[in-house]
């Protein structure tokens, strides 16, 4: 019996280890984009790119196996100053009324040490795709308290070059680099 009990108690510690790959949706209202750069040397503003749509699935087993897609629409740009989301979104920078949404879809996972990440994908902004890497750190998977279902949440930073996206206006003036910050939890689908 003491062996049952044993192997029973290991086979709970192990079995999440080798869990199957879970897909999830992105939140929205729990996803944030936060775009950083520099203004002629004096400030640093950002800009946040919100209703943000797309879908990971993550394999704990096999975190290679792991993906992420996501679509930023440009009409969730906003710096906070009116004059600035006009000029980002107008044909200087992101043209989004002819290129309305931004993509990312990975392309490689790789694991870096515990709950830590390296995320290798195509970004897509204006037309132009570039690999871009993103360093995630994995905050948490497991069930949500509020929705009562699987969720996932990480953290993840990339610096890119907005000269390679076709949005380099007033470089170096304005830092042809831009730091990047995302945050966002996704959700399974509840079972039916």
């Amino acid at each position: 019996m003491r062996k049952f009990l044993l192997a029973a108690a290991l086979s709970a510690l192990v079995a999440p280890a080798f869990a199957a790959p879970t897909t999830y949706k992105l939140d929205p209202g729990h996803t944030d984009v936060i775009a950083t750069w520099n203004h002629f040397g004096f400030s640093n503003p950002s800009a946040h790119f919100g209703n943000v749509d797309g879908t990971l699935t993550y394999d704990p087993a096999n975190v290679a196996a792991s993906s992420v897609q996501v679509t930023l629409p440009l009409s969730g740009l906003e710096s906070f100053v009116p004059k600035l989301n006009e000029h980002l979104a107008g044909s200087d920078f992101f043209d989004a009324a002819k290129f309305p949404t931004a993509t990312f879809k990975s392309t490689k996972v790789q694991s870096t040490g515990k709950d830590k990440l390296k995320v290798t994908g195509d970004l897509t902004i204006k037309g132009i795709t570039k690999p871009v890497v993103l360093d995630v750190t994995l905050n948490k998977v497991g069930e949500h308290a509020m929705k009562k279902v699987q969720s996932i949440g990480f953290d993840a930073t990339a610096t890119v070059k907005r000269s390679d996206f076709g949005v380099g206006a007033y470089a170096p003036m304005v830092s042809d680099e831009v730091k990047l910050h995302i945050t966002t939890e996704a959700d399974a689908a509840k079972a039916k």
